[in-house]
């Protein structure tokens, strides 16, 4: 016997949708780390060059590159 997929609409903000708290900043943080990691792209960066530009350590921009906001 197959069991048919069961889908759910979307809220719109997966964190909500997920449970957890503070989903209205955790959703803000994402959508201004993704548009971060746009513009930097966008230049060709190097880790060290976004650490100097955005004042963080090249730790820093690793997470932000891993998607990690």
């Amino acid at each position: 016997m197959t069991q048919e997929p069961v889908f759910e609409q979307s809220s719109g903000n997966v964190f909500a949708d997920l449970g957890l708290s503070d989903t209205s900043e955790l959703f803000t943080r994402g959508k201004i780390g993704i548009q971060v990691l746009r513009l930097l792209s966008q230049r060709n960066l190097k880790q060290r060059e976004i650490s100097e530009l955005l004042g963080i350590s090249q730790l820093e921009v690793s997470h932000l590159i891993k998607g990690e906001f």
